[in-house]
């Protein structure tokens, strides 16, 4: 994938990590970090995907040890389901990746405009961001207790005050914030809960948002430039391998919202 060189590194041989919406952006350049170091991946994605094979190939051909791990994890069951398999083709799990999210739009959404926020708007990006990575973290919480590993999901800027690209997707962030830290006491001494807070981010999901919009972003960031996946994901990994931080929210957006 393009982008700046990974600088972070850790050994995680003899390790087993899962990503969900492993296929692209952050979720993608976290995979291919979390090999680098080391670890197999399961890399979760929607089945019908093709961007997953393509990239599960190219990993392959450099020499990292990528499972494919289809399912939709915003589906009751389906996720779980996702879950266990990976699990049993890993042999082990030591790190859980809460990645698969939605903004559930292409562009973001006024605020004043509630019109947008309808029922099935707020069950799409519920469904996703919020109930999505708990019922991995529920599928995955025995595995993770038995190697003391850690659960590592993507929040936002928007769920800790930051505009986001609507109310309902920095709601459902909001809550993710919560969700980890009271998942850090529930699965607590044997597994590290923490989210890294991401800004603006340049990935797929940003690639339709006006251009006027992501300038000013960056012209109000102190590191003056937009987020790469590559960032994102050595916070990712910083947060799966520090073995004392737990409960935490890791801001990660270059100074957007200092």
């Amino acid at each position: 994938m393009e982008g700046r060189v990974l600088m972070l590194t850790a050994d995680l041989k003899g390790k087993a990590a899962l990503v969900t919406g492993g296929a692209s952006g952050i979720g993608l350049a976290t995979v291919e970090l979390l090999a680098r170091c080391g670890a197999t991946v399961a890399m979760n994605h929607l089945a019908d995907d093709p961007r997953a094979a393509a990239e599960i190939a190219r990993l392959e051909k450099a020499g990292h040890r990528i499972l494919a791990a289809p399912g939709d994890v915003s589906k009751a069951g389906e996720a779980e389901a996702m879950v266990t398999s990976a699990i049993q083709r890993l042999g082990r799990l030591d790190i859980l990746i809460n990645n698969a999210g939605t903004p559930a739009t292409t562009a973001p959404i006024d605020f004043k405009d509630l019109s947008k926020m309808t029922e099935a708007f707020w069950a799409s990006i519920l469904s996703t961001n919020l109930l999505g990575p708990f019922r991995c973290s529920q599928a995955a919480a025995s595995a993770l207790k038995v190697t003391r590993g850690a659960i590592v999901s993507t929040a936002s800027v928007a769920g800790l005050g930051a505009v986001g690209s609507s109310i309902a997707y920095g709601a459902s962030k909001a809550a993710l914030v919560n969700m980890t830290r009271n998942l850090a006491r529930a699965l607590a001494p044997e597994v590290r809960v923490n989210a890294v807070a991401p800004g603006l981010v340049d990935s797929p999901w940003t690639a339709a948002w006006p251009e006027a919009k992501k300038r000013s972003i960056v012209e109000a960031t102190l590191l003056a430039r937009m987020c790469k996946p590559e960032d994102i994901a050595e916070g990712m990994l910083f947060l799966a391998t520090a073995s004392m931080v737990t409960g935490q929210t890791l801001v990660d957006d270059g100074g957007m919202s200092w």
